[in-house]
Formats: structure tokens, C-alpha cells, sequence
């Protein structure tokens, strides 16, 4: 409870999971399509010029050198209509977490500091969930950032 006050207290965790560049088969369950409160026109996944859009407003590039992404709390991983994985909880259950380019997403239920994918560079973004059922975008706070890149139990 107390990281999830923190969270919360610190108006964090607008979380827009959508991997990009995953190269895991597809999941068997239909794509996620999570409708943005905020209105860009240019998204993670979109071409420009036969060139991938790997991150938008709202995502934090982080360099993963190879290394694994954990999942912060209990929970459940999908993909989105882009291939971003998606990690919902019901730990933050106003919250999803966007991952972008992981390599061999896991998908499916997930325990807290079990391994949900790697790369060479992760594109995050916290989304926030709004009266309206639409999701913004939010700063993520780093103590959620600090438990998925180190393994925590």
C-alpha cells in the first residue's frame, strides 16, 4: 500500500503500455486499443518515411542495453493494437503502464519481479485513467520506474 500512496500522491502513472518493435508471435486475445484523452498525431508504431516511430509526447527512453524489464506489482501483460505491451494491476488499478520495444514480450499474468521482457531500448509511458473512460498521459514517478528495472520480490 505504501508505494501505491506514493504513486497516487504524486499524481503519477498515466500509463499508455504500447510496445514497439516486440518480436513475439502475437498473443491469441484481440489487441488492446486504449483511446488517449490527449490527441497526437503522431504515435509509437506510426511510419514516417518507411521509418518506425519508436516514442511520442508523454514516453520515457530508457537505455536497456540487453538488459530485463520486471513487472512492478502482480499482474496482467498485453499488447496493444501497436505491439507496445500493456501491464495493468490491480495493485494501481487507475494506472497503465506502456513498454515499447521489449524483445519476447511476456504475455499473461505476471508476478511482481518476474521478468516481462528485454531490449536494447525501452520506451515507457504512464497512463492515467479519466472520468470520461479515456487514458492520459502522466509523468511517471521513479520508484515504479527503479522496481521494473531491477528485480524486486
Amino acid at each position: 500500500m505504501k508505494v501505491r500512496d506514493t504513486l497516487l500522491n504524486v499524481g503519477l502513472l498515466a500509463m499508455t503500455l504500447l510496445p514497439i518493435g516486440c518480436t513475439k508471435a502475437p498473443s491469441p486475445e484481440s489487441p488492446l486499443s486504449i483511446k488517449l484523452y490527449q490527441s497526437w498525431e503522431l504515435q509509437p508504431g506510426d511510419m514516417i518515411a518507411d521509418r518506425k516511430v519508436l516514442g511520442g509526447l508523454g514516453d520515457i527512453s530508457i537505455a536497456l542495453d540487453g538488459n530485463q524489464v520486471y513487472a512492478p506489482f502482480d499482474g496482467r501483460t498485453q499488447l496493444d493494437n501497436r505491439r507496445c505491451l500493456i501491464f495493468s494491476s490491480p495493485d494501481v488499478p487507475a494506472y497503465l503502464f506502456r513498454l515499447c520495444g521489449l524483445k519476447e514480450p511476456h504475455l499473461g499474468e505476471v508476478s511482481q519481479g518476474e521478468a516481462i521482457g528485454n531490449g536494447d531500448l525501452l520506451l515507457f509511458a504512464a497512463l492515467r485513467k479519466q472520468p470520461n473512460g479515456t487514458w492520459a498521459i502522466v509523468e511517471p514517478a521513479k520508484t515504479i520506474l527503479e522496481r521494473m528495472l531491477k528485480k524486486t520480490a
